[in-house]
């Protein structure tokens, strides 16, 4: 269902436009405000009428909703600051604004590394001598003590959690972030709330229009003609997508945990409500806006209720109409789904950043199989989309990592998927005879065998396990694959996110096996603690936290010192004639770059031919070394888990 197909004649528009226009008119509070909104709504108003209208045409009340819509819209864009207005305008005429090559991004607990919002403000500096542009604050707003779901059960939009601060000290962050040039992210957990939000309360005491902002069924049987074709998510912490309410007498859809609940965007009220929680948020200062499980949010009986055609139109609305009220804001999709379903999520007019989950995906199998057959036809089918979008590419996060893959790809290359997944599994849990990784199994079903894995970036790139053993060889192995994974996503192309605290390769944080609340979720194995002590092991060049630390500071300079890293290149993933070996060229108009990566532990080499073939050119230069690349005797070798950014010798 793609927009073209539900545009309506423009006389419909126009007629529309012209009764309701007055009424938000007289909202103004002079002639001169007005005139400064309108053309916002002249544009984008089209656009939203179609879409809202194809999702809630058939409403008796439809256009009385419209009109309540608009009325956000516009409250918002008059609460915007001034600032912030600029800032729009100025991102209106360089819209790719969030391609250039020196964006980079990362993503922090502000309770693990700062202790709340005020100290957090104190440690901007670090983030500036790391080089970001782009800070992912994770989930800080209200939610209940003991369900929280790290965060993602959110009972207040609008309400920091009180242990972090308060909302101006997020505004304060957020001023202060924009200050040095630093974009705020933070997430909008749109699919569900939690069950102490108020308007789970008006639910739970009965109050219909409430009942209805969410789905509350009498009958088990009237759940069950959904339930049939639905998936369950958290097996192992409960069945079903469904939880019995005793207060109410009810069944409530539950997708995620029984204290989340899922909204109901079949109500137009809904889409209304969550619009004035989106702009808000924009308002407080947020950049981007992460669309947190975003593939469920709308239902259908007799479907999976997982990347419905009018799950997209509800976020082009949303996309629409935060057009019109703060038209510099992005959204970013996290779509842990079918690869091919990930990209249907990336559009300009949807979500212009996506997170890269296959990416992130692929690099850990080719650590483990030492092969890239698999990334490299993966990559080949889907790592290209609009020109106006951007891939967040990412190697570690504060989930797990899961096998996202397609399997017909690995059938192609005779690979078994339920079995090479079983295997991942096993490798990355230290379970697999020879494994260097130190994860923990989350999620993990005894009974089939599946599971995903937790675990610090540097506990499974195998660092936790050669200092146990003190083992330097090793040692050195894990920096270089560290050092290796990062020179991949700092030049494929797109918008590279580290997850704060693998700059430092901090190691796995057991202490949660202790903790009655953490303990059955083992990804706060990777949610570690960050004080002044793990941040002065970045001042140890002697230690391989200094060692990657530096490291990474060395590539972040050399990415930003190229464009063609940046919105002016695309990639294009190519076959090197050696399966250990991954290859990309970046092109723009002016230049050329060849990235090979070499994911054995064992000296690996490419033909001159092959390289010739790809560069045309007689003589290369390592970019990352600036050195001649060592061709000898028709082939280019590479040391075990090096990188290379190759170029024609000038």
């Amino acid at each position: 269902m793609t927009l073209p197909e539900l545009q309506f004649p423009d006389r419909d528009v126009q007629r529309t436009l012209e009764r309701l226009t007055p009424r938000l008119q007289a909202r103004a509070k002079d002639a001169a405000e007005w005139s400064r909104f309108e053309p916002h709504l002249q544009e984008q108003f089209p656009r939203l009428f179609a879409l809202l209208r194809e999702l809630y045409g058939d409403q008796y009340d439809f256009f009385w909703h419209l009109e309540q819509v608009l009325q956000t819209v516009f409250s918002a864009w008059q609460s915007r600051t001034a600032t912030l207005k600029r800032q729009d305008a100025r991102r209106q005429k360089s819209p790719t604004w969030y391609q250039d090559q020196s964006m980079v991004g990362a993503a922090v607990y502000v309770d693990l590394f700062a202790g709340d919002l005020k100290q957090l403000q104190e440690r901007i500096p670090y983030f500036q001598e790391l080089g970001l542009t782009y800070l992912h604050l994770m989930p800080l707003f209200k939610a209940p003590e003991a369900n929280s779901d790290g965060g993602y059960a959110v009972s207040d939009y609008r309400q920091v959690d009180p242990k972090l601060g308060t909302m101006q000290d997020l505004k304060n962050l957020a001023a202060a972030l924009r200050k040095v040039g630093i974009c705020m992210v933070l997430d909008f957990v749109f699919n569900h709330t939690s069950d102490e939000h108020d308007w789970a309360r008006r639910a739970q005491q009965g109050d219909p229009d409430y009942m209805d902002y969410y789905f509350c069924f009498e009958h088990k049987s009237e759940a069950d003609e959904y339930g049939h074709a639905l998936r369950e998510i958290f097996p192992e912490i409960r069945k079903g997508c469904f939880t019995w309410r005793e207060d109410m007498q009810r069944w409530v859809w539950t997708t995620f945990n029984s204290f989340q609940w899922d909204l109901n965007y079949r109500n137009p009220a809904v889409f209304n409500a969550m619009l004035g929680e989106l702009l808000y948020l924009a308002n407080v200062g947020a950049d981007i806006l992460r669309f947190d499980a975003l593939a469920f949010v709308w239902k259908e009986k007799g479907t999976s209720c997982e990347n419905l055609p009018q799950a997209h139109l509800l976020i082009q609305a949303f996309n629409a109409a935060t057009r019109m009220a703060a038209p510099g804001v992005l959204f970013k999709s996290e779509a842990i789904v079918h690869p091919d379903e990930v990209v249907r999520y990336i559009d300009r007019d949807e979500c212009q950043l996506s997170y890269n989950p296959l990416l992130m995906a692929m690099l850990w199998n080719s650590l483990a199989t030492r092969k890239v057959r698999l990334m490299t036809r993966s990559l080949q089918h889907r790592f290209r989309i609009p020109q106006d979008c951007a891939w967040v590419n990412y190697i570690r996060c504060h989930d797990d990592v899961g096998w996202t893959f397609d399997d017909e790809v690995a059938w192609e290359l005779g690979i078994n998927p339920h079995d090479h997944r079983d295997f991942l599994n096993q490798f990355y849990t230290g379970r697999f005879p020879g494994s260097f990784a130190r994860g923990v199994a989350f999620q993990e079903n005894q009974d089939t065998g599946d599971c995903r894995v937790a675990g610090q970036l540097a506990s499974l790139t195998g660092l936790e396990k050669a200092i146990e053993e003190q083992d330097e060889q090793a040692i050195e192995a894990a920096i270089q694959r560290i050092l290796m994974l990062h020179a991949i996503i700092f030049s494929i192309g797109g918008m590279p996110v580290l997850y704060i605290g693998d700059e430092l390769a901090l190691l796995n944080d057991y202490s949660y096996e202790q903790d009655v609340d953490k303990q059955d979720d083992s990804r706060w194995v990777n949610r570690v603690r960050i004080g002044a002590q793990e941040l002065a092991l970045r001042k140890q060049p002697e230690t391989p936290h200094g060692r990657v630390y530096n490291g990474l500071q060395a590539l972040l300079a050399k990415r930003r010192a190229f464009d063609l890293l940046g919105g002016e290149g695309e990639t294009q993933i190519v076959e090197t004639d050696n399966v250990h070996v991954f290859g990309f060229v970046r092109q723009s108009e002016r230049e050329r770059m060849l990235v090979l990566a070499n994911f054995s532990e064992y000296p690996q080499a490419v033909s001159e031919s092959f390289l010739t073939g790809v560069l045309s050119a007689e003589t290369l230069t390592d970019r990352l070394t600036d050195q001649p690349a060592p061709v000898q005797d028709g082939r280019l070798e590479l040391s075990p888990y090096q990188c290379l950014w190759l170029q024609p010798t000038l």
